[in-house]
């Protein structure tokens, strides 16, 4: 290769991008993916019959503004249309919050362990991230509100954390949320909201409305079954809302996306039917888990989060060989996600019969 080859960031030298989950099969062909927080149930039939009749139209551009879909979640949500962004997934309207913010100079937020994009796309953005460790596997806000300077930016906030499961709820989020600047922005991630049962976790979109630095991302790609549409969204101050707009890349919600969603909005309590399953699961699946001895901490998402240590990636391979592909994270624990019955009881089955070492 030619000395003069093209120059590129910096950034891209300790640059690891991000690898999807696998899918593993074993040799009689079964095969379980519990490491992507997919929902176990496609589209409904009234979802699927609205994603054939728009695939019809795929030579045409979609509505760049999505401007059925936006009103669609303002009806639903009760909330201003200029007060609501769509993008490529909630984590592309991540990207787009941090294409609106961040720059060299600039600080980011965020608790570690839990989103694996945010590193990645912070660095992208040019600013520089700011982690603070988890404490017992959730935020530790008044950590993460000590580490506020005057080159704060963001904050993120994942609730439920991704991959730990575990919450912030009301009061504590109150107590950060009056400690944070009014010119840095907290950005609530929702994105497995649907799932949450305990009743002292605040509803983002409605608890905080009235804070302009608040803003509450959500997505389609969970509960409502649409992973592989990529359609998402933030609720937000509307110069907040204006901002991420103007940074996103056209076109970049698609028409099916769009429709799916529109649709899915309308089938929505029979959607939140299939989520009451996915709910019952979570819940089997951890008081299983626990009877076996396992640490499992309480979760309000699609997974689990068990606490490995150094047998994470023996553990991960002994799911694997069984057909079962689950989310390891180094020498911390694995994410899994919740299936349907038989992948559960797949998954179940190998935790018991593990040979652990500590």
């Amino acid at each position: 290769m030619s000395e003069n080859s093209p120059r590129f960031r910096s950034i891209l030298d300790q640059f690891v991008p991000y690898k999807p989950g696998r899918t593993p099969v074993r040799g009689d062909g079964r095969s379980f993916k519990l490491s992507s927080n997919e929902s176990p149930f496609g589209p409904l039939p009234s979802v699927i019959g609205v994603i054939a009749a728009a695939a019809g139209q795929a030579n045409r551009y979609p509505d760049n503004g999505a401007a059925a879909l936006t009103e669609a979640i303002a009806d639903r949500l009760a909330v201003p249309p200029a007060r609501i962004a769509v993008g490529c997934g909630s984590v592309g309207v991540t990207q787009q919050l941090l294409e609106a913010v961040g720059e060299p100079g600039a600080e980011v937020i965020y608790a570690w362990r839990s989103f694996e994009a945010y590193p990645l796309l912070v660095d992208l953005s040019g600013a520089t991230s700011v982690r603070v460790p988890l404490r017992d596997h959730a935020h530790d806000l008044a950590a993460m509100a000590g580490a506020i300077t005057e080159r704060t930016r963001m904050i993120f906030v994942c609730n439920p954390n991704n991959p730990t499961g575990t919450v912030v709820r009301g009061a504590e989020l109150e107590r950060f949320l009056d400690r944070v600047p009014a010119d840095c922005l907290v950005v609530l991630d929702e994105a497995y909201r649907e799932y949450v049962r305990d009743r002292d976790v605040p509803d983002g979109i409605s608890c905080y409305g009235d804070r302009p630095n608040v803003a509450v991302l959500r997505t389609f790609s969970k509960a409502y079954g649409l992973a592989g549409l990529r359609v998402g969204f933030m609720v937000a101050d509307e110069r907040v809302a204006a901002a991420v707009r103007k940074t996103m890349l056209a076109f970049t919600v698609n028409a099916i996306a769009q429709a799916a969603a529109v649709a899915s909005l309308a089938a929505e309590d029979e959607l939140l039917e299939r989520v009451d399953v996915v709910v019952k699961e979570r819940d089997r699946v951890r008081d299983e888990l626990l009877g076996q001895g396992w640490r499992v901490p309480p979760t309000e998402a699609n997974f689990v989060w068990l606490q490995l240590g150094d047998e994470t990636a023996d553990f991960a391979a002994a799911c694997e060989r069984d057909g079962i592909s689950v989310r390891p994270f180094g020498a911390e624990g694995a994410r899994i996600s919740i299936g349907d019955r038989e992948a559960n009881d797949a998954l179940l089955a190998v935790a018991k019969t593990y040979p652990r070492r500590h």
